[in-house]
């Protein structure tokens, strides 16, 4: 029985340690869709975080202190993600890399805001989550009205007098980049024959595939989401189209390829130049695929979030949000994706989208800049 106790009191004491180390812990959050249609990006955002808190940690922590990493689900749905937001702020957490949907992130980002949480979004391409005035964002990705006028350039170079077709799914992300893509579009003196939506989550697509097969389209600009536009190219397909479907970033995931089949070949869509081919990724490229990780779309921005955090947490000499905000912004900032430096809105001043191109092997190419 003696012996029982003594264990039990080592037990106690072991455990004891164990929380008063776990306390010293500097805690930060990552959050986007772990679960969902979306959770393709979730996991690159996760896998992102995560590397960068075991290189952060590796090289000294941040104030004294070990990170530890909070993952926390949104779903991409704006309730879950203001739920979300007031968990993390209630927790006292400083900083959250995430969401990633621009309509997790927007509601988001208010929760935040009243509850002093500083927000790096590596994904959220939405104008409207730096045009608020809020104190607290920023992100290290570009905006829909930047992203949609490369589209644009591509398409009124390469489809001149053709038959084009916009979509959206009616999600903040989805509409906002086919609304200005058709802006820059129609500014550019092309007018689209067809401006359609539907709604995300939807399987059947084949009224709209009708309609796009009466009107000659040659291509199709859809604002939405990789699991949608992939039903919508099959479907195109299976009914003996060839039309061209170009979208944004949100096709930037294998997942898409998985969903098409050989059959997404000459897909296009618009992205940063790859950041896994910038001498500044190397060594992270590297890291992650001695861990079999692929680090593809938005896992490298992620990690590039917590570099300008961290390192704008060091300058600072503090963990408060809003000064270490005022640095950021003050700041140049080395990262994975090459030096970044903000505007007062919390925008990136290095903006460089460029055009893609899905092989039938499951793979992209860039095109080039500008649409060229």
């Amino acid at each position: 029985m003696k012996s029982l106790k003594l264990i039990g009191l080592a037990f106690g004491a072991t455990m004891a340690l164990s929380t008063t180390a776990f306390a010293q812990d500097l805690t930060i959050a990552v959050a986007g869709p772990m679960t969902g249609t979306e959770s393709a990006f979730g996991r690159q955002m996760k896998n992102g975080a995560d590397l960068a808190v075991e290189d952060i940690n590796a090289a000294g922590g941040v104030a004294g202190k070990k990170l530890a990493l909070d993952a926390e689900d949104d779903a991409c749905d704006p309730k879950q993600a203001r739920s979300v937001a007031e968990k993390i702020a209630g927790a006292k957490i400083p900083f959250v890399a995430g969401h990633f949907c621009s309509s997790s992130s927007i509601p988001a980002s208010e929760a935040y805001a009243d509850g002093n949480v500083l927000q790096i979004t590596p994904a959220s391409t939405n104008p409207l989550f730096t045009e608020r005035k809020l104190w607290n964002v920023a992100r290290v990705c570009g905006r829909d009205d930047q992203q949609g006028l490369i589209a644009a350039q591509y398409i009124a170079k390469n489809y001149k007098g053709k038959n084009i077709a916009i979509l959206n799914d009616k999600t903040t992300y989805g509409k906002g980049l086919a609304d200005e893509t058709k802006k820059a579009l129609n500014k550019a003196g092309v007018t689209e024959k067809l401006n359609e939506s539907y709604n995300k989550g939807d399987k059947d697509f084949n009224a709209i595939v009708s309609r796009l097969k009466k009107e000659n389209i040659d291509l199709v600009y859809v604002g939405g989401y990789h699991q949608e536009a992939g039903l919508i190219l099959r479907q195109m397909r299976d009914q003996g189209m060839k039309t061209v479907l170009m979208s944004g970033d949100a096709l930037a995931d294998k997942e898409y390829a998985s969903i098409t089949g050989p059959a997404g070949e000459g897909t296009l869509f618009t992205f940063g130049p790859d950041p896994r081919n910038k001498p500044t990724a190397k060594k992270i490229v590297e890291a992650f695929k001695a861990k079999g990780i692929d680090p593809e779309g938005y896992t490298l921005y992620t990690y590039a979030a917590l570099q300008v955090w961290s390192q704008a947490v060091k300058k600072a000499g503090t963990t408060d949000p809003k000064k270490v905000m005022e640095t950021m912004k003050a700041g140049k900032w080395d990262t994975v994706l090459g030096p970044i430096e903000y505007d007062a809105k919390g925008d990136i001043k290095q903006i460089d989208y460029v055009v893609y191109k899905w092989d039938a092997k499951g793979n992209y190419a860039e095109l080039g800049a500008k649409g060229s």
